[in-house]
């Protein structure tokens, strides 16, 4: 569940990113303020929010029975998709960020450069743009990552049982079945696991180079 919010909030980020780095510069900053906003709020409040909206009675179940998409007994909350869904929200801001500071530094003209060439919008989108801004990538991969791997808010509270992470497993035998030695052994197995990805995100930076400029095109 970490990688699939991990993923779902880079595959958002990086045309998010693309169209706040092309957009009118004096629209960038109105854009970035959007993305920043809901940092203004508490997470706790997020995520009882999105309880709300999810619940039985709540706005978004009486839409979709309006329209069709659901059945009236089905449940939106406690299971994998509503963790799901509220943590590629409150994630989302982490991985536009670094990616959207890559994407601004982009130099535009290479695309311009490649579709002279002959290439088309998503050849030099795919070929040019993504591997100039890959570091950015990284980043967000890593930003959205760690912090979700030892989420147990979340699942706590719109999760239920189907929707168990492993945070809210050590939080579960912390609190509740006071079996501090379980606790202790996963808490140390969720270490290891943090650092994989943050050691991979670091090699991968000293392996590759930094991007390519227009000025340094032969």
């Amino acid at each position: 569940m970490s990688v699939a919010a991990t993923v779902l909030c880079v595959l958002l980020a990086i045309p998010t990113a693309y169209a706040m780095a092309r957009a009118p510069e004096r629209w960038r900053r109105t854009i970035l303020l959007l993305v920043v906003i809901p940092f203004w709020t508490s997470f706790l409040v997020r995520v009882f929010a999105w309880k709300t909206l999810l619940h039985p009675d709540g706005p978004v179940k009486a839409l979709l029975v309006a329209l069709g998409l659901v059945q009236p007994e089905a449940t939106l909350l406690y299971n994998v998709g509503a963790v799901l869904l509220v943590t590629v929200h409150t994630d989302l801001p982490f991985a536009i960020l670094p990616i959207y500071a890559a994407a601004e530094k982009f130099d535009q003209r290479l695309l311009e450069a490649a579709r002279d060439l002959g290439a088309g919008s998503w050849y030099a989108f795919r070929r040019v743009f993504l591997p100039g801004i890959s570091r950015g990538i990284q980043n967000a991969v890593l930003m959205v990552l760690i912090p979700v791997l030892g989420s147990y808010v979340v699942p706590d509270i719109v999760g239920g049982p189907s929707g168990e992470m492993i945070g809210s497993t050590i939080a579960q035998r912390i609190f509740v079945d006071r079996n501090l030695p379980h606790a202790a052994g996963l808490a140390a197995i969720l270490t290891l696991v943090v650092f994989l990805p943050l050691l991979g995100g670091l090699w991968l930076q000293t392996r590759r180079g930094r991007p390519l400029r227009m000025e340094e095109l032969p």
